[in-house]
């Protein structure tokens, strides 16, 4: 059984199980298919770009299954460096709930980040965004020394 069919496969006792599931997931897979070593750190970010650089516009049938792979340790990334929690919540000017990493009243979107990376390409660079989210939730959020 493929990792694929495995995890949509699977139930989750939680959103926070799942997303920390599909994120380990998605370490492995970087190790052992592209070679690249994933640690939930920022710095990781640079690796996971360059993963998603080589998928980008994939076929509509692995689209969900790649945002919500990768779109999960997206998330972890964040998750873990702000100590925050994954929630549902409505992406503004949406109908449709989609996990998110809610840090003190901040939202972060990253699956919706991930799935316009992979069909949008390089415009929507991840170490571009997360510069930006971590000058912004740095300064409202500051982490202790």
């Amino acid at each position: 059984m493929s990792a694929k069919e495995r995890l949509t496969n699977t139930s989750f006792d939680s959103l926070d199980a799942m997303m920390q599931a599909y994120a380990a997931e998605a370490v492995r897979i970087a190790a052992s298919e592209h070679r690249v070593k994933l640690d939930y750190s920022t710095t990781a970010i640079d690796a996971l770009e360059g993963i998603l650089s080589t998928l980008v516009q994939p076929p509509a049938d692995d689209l969900e299954w790649l945002t919500k792979l990768w779109g999960s340790y997206f998330g972890e990334v964040f998750r873990r460096r702000y100590s925050s929690t994954w929630t549902m919540s409505e992406y503004p000017g949406g109908q449709l709930a989609i996990p998110t990493v809610e840090i003190g009243g901040s939202r972060i979107y990253p699956l919706l980040k991930v799935h316009r990376r992979l069909t949008l390409g390089e415009t929507e660079n991840l170490v571009a965004f997360t510069q930006m989210a971590r000058k912004r939730l740095d300064g409202l959020h500051p982490l202790p020394n």
